[in-house]
């Protein structure tokens, strides 16, 4: 994936641009780049961290910026907890309906005796 038109940052390796961490090297196709959403899972960050390749210095300093540029947003889950004490939100999930699966009927009929159908327009 090509580098965010908008960038921050950029270092040996890696670059803060507006989608959040990514990689300079293009030949990576976005596989190690880190989204904004994630900037914040550390468990993500050490995954990056510990892959071959990495310079650490780099990347550390890459996250240094980008929780800089992209502060971390407030959980919603009080608000979510809040909203179900308060009868807003129903806590059941909702029933999507389930269509019934098609069946062939023309099951051992020769097609040529079967009736035509067309789509009208």
């Amino acid at each position: 994936m090509a580098l965010h038109r908008d960038i921050f940052w950029i270092g040996r390796q890696w670059a803060v641009t507006g989608a959040g961490i990514q990689a300079v090297d293009q030949r990576l196709r976005g596989v190690l780049d880190i989204d904004t959403a994630r900037l914040w899972d550390d468990a993500l960050l050490q995954d990056r961290r510990a892959k071959a390749g990495v310079n650490v210095e780099d990347f550390d300093k890459a996250v240094t910026v980008a929780r800089d540029r992209f502060p971390k947003l407030p959980a919603a889950e009080p608000l979510i907890a809040q909203l179900k004490a308060l009868g807003a939100i129903d806590a059941t999930p909702a029933v999507s309906p389930v269509v019934p699966a098609m069946r062939l009927r023309a099951e051992g009929k020769l097609a040529r005796f079967l009736p035509q159908w067309r789509v009208r327009r």
